[in-house]
C-alpha cells in the first residue's frame, strides 16, 4: 500500500486501483483527489474538508463515495454515507473502522463538535483528537500542531498507541524550525519508528 502526504491533514492511500483520501481540506492540493474512489472526512472544519474541492471531485466522478459523521453527512446531502464510532465499513475496497467521536477540547468545551478517527487496514488517522483505539495500530498519523494540542500530549499519545511507525500530519501551522523541533522530540521520545513524509511524497507500507 502507498501512503502519500498532502497539505496539512490530508493523506492518500493507494493499492492498485483502490484510491482512498482522508481529510482533503483547504490546505491540501486538488491533486490529492485525482482518481479517488472514496473520501473519509473526520469533521467539518475547513482544514479537513474543502467543499469546493469535494464538489469538483464528485462532479468529475459521480461514483466517488464519501463517509463522515452523521451531522456533517446531513449537511453534505445525497450520496454521503454517515458512519458512527464503532462502525466497520468498506471504502475504496479498504476495510475502515470509525473510532473516537469528539473533537479535542481547546477551552470551555469548545469547539464541541463531532470528530471521527479512521483506522484503514492498520493505518490510523485520528482527525482532531488524540483518541486511543482499542485495536492495534501499525501506522499512526500524528497531529503535530493545533490550538487543542501540546507536545507532551502527542508524545504520550504515540507511546500509548504503540504503533510500529508514525508520520506527522496536521502541521501547516509550524515553521521549518517548528517542524524540526517536533521531529526531534518525536524521534527521540515517541517510542515508534518516526519520520516525516515530505509534502506530495509517498512511502510504501
Amino acid at each position: 500500500m502507498r501512503l502519500t502526504k498532502y497539505g496539512h491533514a490530508c493523506v492518500r492511500l493507494e493499492d492498485g486501483d483502490r484510491v482512498l483520501v482522508i481529510d482533503p481540506g483547504t490546505y491540501s492540493e486538488m491533486e490529492s483527489l485525482s482518481g479517488a474512489t472514496a473520501v473519509l472526512i473526520s469533521h467539518e472544519h475547513e482544514d479537513h474538508i474543502d467543499l469546493d474541492k469535494l464538489k469538483a471531485a464528485r462532479d468529475s466522478n459521480p461514483a466517488l463515495t464519501v463517509h463522515t459523521h452523521p451531522a456533517l453527512a446531513a449537511v453534505l446531502g445525497e450520496g454521503v454515507t454517515a458512519v458512527e464510532p464503532g462502525d466497520t465499513f468498506t471504502a475504496a475496497g479498504f476495510t475502515v473502522r470509525a473510532v473516537g467521536g469528539e473533537h479535542a477540547e481547546i477551552i470551555d468545551g469548545l469547539p464541541g463538535c463531532p470528530n471521527i478517527g479512521f483506522i484503514v487496514d492498520g493505518i490510523y488517522h485520528p482527525g482532531d483528537s488524540l483518541f486511543v483505539p482499542a485495536e492495534a495500530v501499525d501506522t499512526l498519523l500524528v497531529p503535530a500542531a493545533g490550538p487543542w494540542l501540546k507536545l507532551r500530549e502527542v508524545i504520550e499519545f504515540v507511546r500509548t498507541v504503540r504503533p510500529a511507525r508514525a508520520f506527522p500530519i496536521h502541521d501547516v501551522q509550524l515553521s521549518d524550525v517548528g517542524l524540526d523541533h517536533f521531529d526531534q522530540w518525536l524521534d527521540g521520545e515517541g517510542g515508534a519508528d518516526y519520520s516525516r513524509i515530505p509534502l506530495g511524497k509517498s512511502v510504501d507500507l
